[in-house]
């Protein structure tokens, strides 16, 4: 039989592009070689390119045609079976390339474009899932050029409160604020990163994070991993850094670890997600969980959080996106 050629698509037009690429090369280390052709597909605004093996270890460039998503190597015309989706932030997080390969007629690994649009936006997706009984915390949203008064914001969301973009993730142009005179800065930093920003209340407790997957024949829900970071909160130094401590099956009684489970998997089905999602987490002292936000594309290096649960869970990462490409390519 065979092999399946796989797109795994990384990079993106955010801060985030050095942690997609590394997901990239994770993806490209789990799949099966023996069942799947997998390449490595950059996209940017320079340009859109699949990055081609070569002797040594090595790797050439050569353009993808937009029209259908293929590409030449040497006299032949190569089209790919699925996209397997690993851009962190704008186009491949938003739903703007899943509209694309929509368009195509091209199979790919993670949440639709309703889905994957609002879950970009923190403020629409955690008031979405409000409707449904989530427990969420304060916030307002800014937009940039709008007036404020930073005394109503004080007293609405007190101190300290985090402030954040409202699309990307991994912790780009986010602060805490401690005190009044912190927050100009704060706020102009978050602006940096998007047009629209977050102010939070902040939530006292344990954060914790829990990823799942659906396919037709299950339901996969893995346990939930607690962080513990040596700074004021889970940054960009303390996901990437090693300035954490992740610990999967978090260190939580096991009725509050199904609870997180259960709910992880509710907010599945109420956001109508495909593929491998994560949800985040604060835990206050009565172990409610609040709900910080959805991510639809996860990392996915050896050492994130999804792989690190997978393992906990005694399965294989290479049978978990297979079972996610699988269930892609049945629907075809």
């Amino acid at each position: 039989m065979a092999k399946k050629r796989i797109a795994i698509v990384a990079g993106g037009d955010s801060s985030e592009i050095g942690v997609s690429l590394k997901s990239a090369e994770g993806i490209y280390s789990f799949l099966n070689k023996d069942k799947y052709e997998p390449y490595i597909v950059i996209l940017n605004r320079s340009g859109w390119k699949v990055q081609l093996p070569q002797a040594g270890g090595k790797t050439k460039e050569t353009p993808i045609d937009k029209n259908d998503f293929s590409f030449r190597e040497g006299e032949e015309i190569k089209h790919f079976a699925l996209a397997y989706i690993t851009i962190h932030g704008t186009p491949g997080e938003n739903g703007l390339l899943q509209g694309y390969f929509e368009l195509i007629n091209l199979p790919y690994s993670s949440a639709g474009v309703l889905t994957s649009a609002l879950t970009f936006d923190k403020y629409a997706c955690n008031h979405y899932l409000q409707n449904f009984g989530v427990r969420i915390s304060d916030s307002v949203r800014l937009e940039k050029g709008a007036a404020y008064s930073e005394k109503e914001l004080l007293g609405r969301l007190g101190l300290p409160l985090f402030v954040k973009p409202n699309a990307g993730g991994s912790s780009f142009g986010i602060s805490k604020v401690h005190a009044a005179g912190e927050l100009p800065a704060a706020i102009r930093k978050a602006f940096a990163e998007d047009k629209e920003i977050l102010l939070e209340r902040f939530i006292a407790g344990t954060e914790v994070t829990c990823g799942c997957y659906c396919t037709r024949g299950k339901q996969v829900v893995f346990p939930p991993s607690e962080v513990i970071s040596q700074h004021e909160f889970f940054d960009f130094d303390a996901k990437y850094n090693g300035a954490s401590e992740e610990i999967t099956p978090a260190r939580l009684p096991a009725d509050t670890l199904r609870q997180i489970q259960q709910l992880t998997l509710q907010i599945y089905a109420w956001l109508r997600a495909k593929g491998l999602i994560r949800v985040d987490y604060i835990l206050d002292a009565e172990g409610r969980p609040t709900l910080l936000e959805v991510n639809t594309t996860p990392g996915m290096t050896s050492a994130s959080f999804i792989p690190q649960q997978v393992r906990a869970a005694g399965l294989d990462m290479g049978e978990v996106l297979s079972d996610i490409i699988e269930n892609e390519l049945e629907d075809d």
